[in-house]
This record gives C-alpha cells, structure tokens and sequence, in this order.
C-alpha cells in the first residue's frame, strides 16, 4: 500500500469535490410490490435480484426538478453560495426532451443564476465521468471557477414491465457534486474510457432520436428499455480485468492501493461479480443497490456521495470510479480525495 506522500508525488489533474447531495422521489418501491407487479410469489424479487427497495417517480414529477433537488442538496450540506457556481455540466443519461438540451430544463428549475453556462455530457452510465473530467479540464483551464455536475435520471418510465430481467434493475434519482480546482494536493489520477461498438444493441432505447420517430417508423416498444442481459454480461467480463490494469497502470497503482471502489451499481450479480474479480472487503467496495437499484448516470454519483458521507473518502487515499454503459463503454477514474 502506497504511503500519502507517495501518492502525492504522483502527476495529478487537481480537482476537488468540496460538496456532493443527491434526491429521490418520494415514492418508494419494496420487494414485496415489486413481486405483486410481476404477479411472483412473497419474496421472488428479492431472492432473485437482492433488491430491498427502490424509488420509482411517478408521472407528474419533473426529471428537471429532481436535478435541482440535487444540486440544492449539495448546496446546502455545505453552505455554498449558489451564486458562486458558473458552470453547470448535465450528467444524465435519459434526456427530458430531444431540444432544447437537457442542462438548459435544469439550469430552470435550479437555484443557480440563469445566464451561467450549460451543457450536457452524455456517456449513459458513465456520464458523471466523463463530466469530472471535462470539469477538470475548464477549472485548470481558468475559464470557470466552480461547477455544479448533476446526473439525473427517471429510467422507471421507460420500463418494460413483460421484460422480468430489467424490471428488476432499475430505480430513479439524481445526484449532484460540486467542484473546484483546489490546492493541487486531490485530482485525478487517471481516467480512461473505451468504446465497444460490437455491443452497440446489447442496450438501448430506440426511439425518441432521427433514427425511430413518428416520420421515420416507430412503435410502443421503441421507447422502451431493451437488454440482452446475458451477452452483454459476456462481453463486459471478457474486457474488464485488461481494462482495469490499463486504468491502474496510467496512475502508477495497485489495486491494492485503492481505498475505495466507487461503482455503477448496474445490478446485483454485477456488483458480486466485481467484488470477487477485484477481491475486495464489503468496507472498500460501495454498494447501495439493494436501496437504490440502477439509477443509469445517477448510480456512480450516489455511490460517491455515500462514500463520501460514510467517511470513505478520505484525503490522501487513492478511490476508483468505474462503471459499464451502453455502446459498450467501461469508464473508470482513479481520484485523489
């Protein structure tokens, strides 16, 4: 295990997350009415998936007012100005319309000045890395001084209820972390994203976009989420462990030098089938799906924020974010808190 000022003397992007909040609809979805909606048997649900419960909006609340939830969580658990923010980068996977974009719907119903600039980034799971990282690159830039990044996503309305697989995954929220330059002692470590084409409809909602519309040919199902569960799994394992020791090897560590994994929470038999690849304790690896479910863009910043307010995040001790997202995409980051 590497000592703190060894970790220190590494190349690191500065960055620092000086606040994190996040927000969850109000109602609340348990295993047992999970079980009566897919008409199983008393316990199927969380036999099956380890889902305790999760939360579900319903069709009146706006994906644009959860986001500001966030971001006035975040505000408020460490007295931030709100004025002080200049930037606000949308991390959602799920747009609320196809235009105006997304950050704009936000930026709305937020409490941040109106006329900051927005923008999206979108990497589906893992746009909350990608955005980090597109943060880092402005705030040591000098064109902004603090950033709001938000990820927030209803995934519950896009569900196919017939399909038993992904009826079981997915649950709503948003999450938000505020960010700054820093003194130069926290920052990024290493990010590395990779694309892989071959699973491009391994996962995926059709509609919505130029190629399925109303003009072009479309129907129900196309605005629906589709997986195929079992080649996709296939595909992800097949790449993960070389992926990981390419993200390990950029910042110069160790798994054994994380203190902290930080992941998508993209279902149960992911999070166990991470837990024994990297064989790490309960302690190290976070887990929030048995409450949380898959939040799409919103899992990895609600596993940060958890970690965050459990106290595993901790100045000095290297954390991985990582997760998989739909195109095939791994995204991992090795952050110095």
């Amino acid at each position: 295990m590497l000592k703190n000022n060894e970790v220190l003397n590494k190349t690191v992007i500065p960055i620092k997350i000086i606040s994190t909040g996040i927000a969850l609809p109000p109602n609340k979805l348990d295993a047992d009415e999970l079980d009566k909606r897919l008409n199983k048997p008393a316990g199927y649900s969380l036999k099956r998936s380890g889902i305790l419960y999760r939360y579900h909006a319903d069709q009146q609340l706006s994906q644009a007012d959860l986001a500001a939830q966030a971001i006035n969580d975040a505000i408020m658990r460490c007295d931030i100005d709100a004025k002080s923010i200049d930037l606000l980068i949308s991390a959602c996977a799920l747009p609320i319309q196809a235009l105006p974009y997304t950050a704009t719907h936000i930026l709305k119903a937020s409490s941040l000045s109106k006329n900051i600039t927005c923008f999206d980034v979108n990497g589906s799971c893992v746009s909350f890395i990608s955005a980090l990282q597109v943060a880092a690159g402005l705030l040591n830039s000098g064109a902004y001084k603090r950033i709001a990044i938000v990820s927030a996503d209803l995934a519950s309305r896009g569900l196919d209820w017939q399909d038993e697989e992904s009826s079981f995954i997915f649950g709503d929220g948003a999450a938000c972390a505020i960010v700054e330059q820093g003194d130069g002692r926290s920052g990024i470590l290493s990010c590395l994203l990779e694309t892989y084409t071959d699973g491009i409809d391994l996962c995926e909602i059709r509609g919505g976009g130029s190629r399925r519309n109303l003009r072009t040919g479309m129907d129900e199902t196309d605005c629906l989420f589709h997986m195929q569960g079992k080649p996709l799994f296939k595909l992800v394992s097949s790449l993960i462990e070389p992926y990981l020791a390419r993200l390990l090897n950029r910042a110069g560590l160790t798994l054994a030098d994380i203190a902290t994994v930080i992941p998508h929470q993209a279902s149960h038999l992911s999070l166990e089938h991470m837990r024994k690849r990297l064989n790490v304790s309960s302690d190290v690896l976070i887990d929030i799906y048995r409450f949380r479910g898959n939040q799409v863009a919103a899992s990895i910043p609600s596993a940060l924020h958890e970690a965050i307010i459990t106290k595993r995040f901790n100045s000095g001790k290297p954390a991985m974010l990582i997760g998989t997202a739909a195109g095939v995409t791994l995204g991992g980051m090795i952050l110095l808190p």
